[in-house]
């Protein structure tokens, strides 16, 4: 009831006193006791909203214990990567604001720790801080396929542009890594980091421009190029009969298995490019084209450029010694102007009475190399497999090279519906033990008598 009434309700009366003995003011008639109004805070309204109830006795909510040990953990990986703060707070920031998205509010708690290192990623990258994602999958001991599914799915919902970095700007990192340096190792294998990433950069280089980096995790080819870096800076006898296995145990990292198979495939690549110095008279070999690094590399441009120039040669030679040498389209063309010269002055009559004559000619399949048999034109077991053509290219992607063998679907006999009757010859060969040959022949007779009677 609004304070602006000035009579009782009840029996009418005009006598009504304000009542400021409680908390709250209340007007009440004197005649008879009633209350005519309560509650009203004040005499005349403001036109004032109202406050709300977490402005006066709400709690602030507390934080859940998951979010609360995922920012620890985040927390402790900055600290075992040794970021600055600037990264602590934004990888901080980053897995708030994720953990509170409901993509990853009911997740696993293992997709919650590969989230954790995930910020931790993306705030290095964000500030240009050499961190591989093979780092943060071994830290967090996760499958790297989990953690770059969860970085990818993470920085699309937080609508983060981070920058995608290539292997030679994580190198000098990943070669601080290696403990051999003169205060590890002894003096005939110690090497200096700076040498070891100048050296192993440039081979990362070659090793892109040769098909070898495409669609190749990135952590083994710079294993592969800090062994083969370390070998050819000082390829003395100690360095160079260490395998990969002992340089792991010596440098105190663990030995990638795939590294083995780039390191084969990256001093095939430096045997193709060593044969090619000029000044270079023995012959190179996977065992000394280690001291034909520091030449392969300076002029790996040149080098490149010669080899495939031979290696096309060499093709045109095997091409003309086995017969299958076609003529280039330039000499096709000139022989045909050639040929339209000579029979120039030939009536346009008798030209064409012989081509219909050759046209109405049959001719032979085996007389025209161009045609195929018509037993070739068929199913596809006939026809040879398309040939591999990596294998004739000097340098070519891995997937050419060593291609997935695909299914052959074979083709379906139609003839065959099941109902065609089988003769006595075929029913003998299924029959191996003697039984089988007395009840055979039991049936037999039996059908011999049915068919009399």
């Amino acid at each position: 009831m609004s304070a602006s009434v000035t009579r009782c309700p009840g029996c009418g009366s005009s006598n009504i006193v304000d009542d400021d003995l409680y908390c709250q003011a209340q007007r009440v008639c004197v005649d008879c006791g009633s209350v005519v109004s309560e509650g009203v805070l004040t005499d005349e309204w403001t036109g004032d909203t109202e406050i709300s109830y977490s402005r006066t006795t709400a709690v602030a909510r507390k934080p859940c214990l998951n979010l609360i040990k995922g920012l620890q953990r985040v927390k402790a990986i900055c600290r075992i990567l040794r970021v600055n703060n600037e990264i602590e707070n934004h990888s901080q920031t980053y897995y708030t604001q994720a953990y509170q998205h409901e993509a990853f509010i009911r997740v696993s708690l293992q997709k919650k720790e590969v989230l954790a290192g995930c910020c931790v990623l993306v705030s290095c990258r964000l500030l240009n801080w050499p961190i591989t994602m093979g780092t943060i999958s071994c830290l967090l001991d996760a499958d790297p396929v989990v953690v770059g599914a969860v970085y990818q799915e993470m920085i699309k919902i937080l609508n983060i542009k981070a920058p995608v970095f290539i292997i030679n700007d994580v190198m000098e990192a990943h070669s601080q890594e290696y403990k051999i340096s003169s205060l590890h190792v002894p003096e005939e294998l110690a090497e200096n980091s700076r040498d070891l990433t100048k050296r192993a950069v440039a081979l990362v280089e070659l090793a892109a421009d040769t098909w070898i980096v495409t669609g190749r995790h990135p952590t083994p080819i710079m294993m592969a190029s800090i062994y083969l870096s370390w070998q050819s800076l000082k390829p003395n006898k100690h360095r160079l009969k260490l395998t990969l296995d002992k340089f792991c145990q010596m440098a105190k990292v663990n030995k990638l298995k795939p590294a083995m198979k780039r390191i084969a495939e990256m001093k095939e690549v430096l045997c193709k490019l060593g044969r090619e110095i000029p000044w270079v008279r023995e012959a190179v070999t996977p065992d000394n084209v280690m001291r034909q690094v520091e030449d392969i590399l300076n002029h790996r441009f040149a080098l490149l450029r010669r080899a495939l120039r031979t290696h096309e040669e060499t093709l045109q030679a095997e091409s003309e010694a086995s017969g299958e040498d076609s003529l280039p389209e330039e000499a096709a063309s000139s022989q045909v102007s050639e040929h339209g010269e000579q029979n120039s002055n030939a009536p346009t009559a008798e030209e064409c009475e012989l081509n219909a004559e050759s046209a109405q000619r049959p001719r032979d399949g085996d007389d025209n190399p161009h045609t195929e048999p018509e037993g070739n034109t068929g199913g596809g077991e006939s026809q040879a497999p398309a040939p591999n053509w990596g294998k004739r290219v000097l340098f070519a992607p891995p997937c050419v090279v060593h291609p997935k063998r695909r299914r052959v679907e074979r083709p379906e006999c139609k003839d065959v519906t099941g109902d065609e009757e089988i003769s006595d010859s075929e029913i003998d060969s299924y029959i191996r033990t003697p039984r089988e040959a007395r009840e055979f022949a039991l049936t037999q007779k039996l059908l011999s008598e049915s068919e009399k009677t």
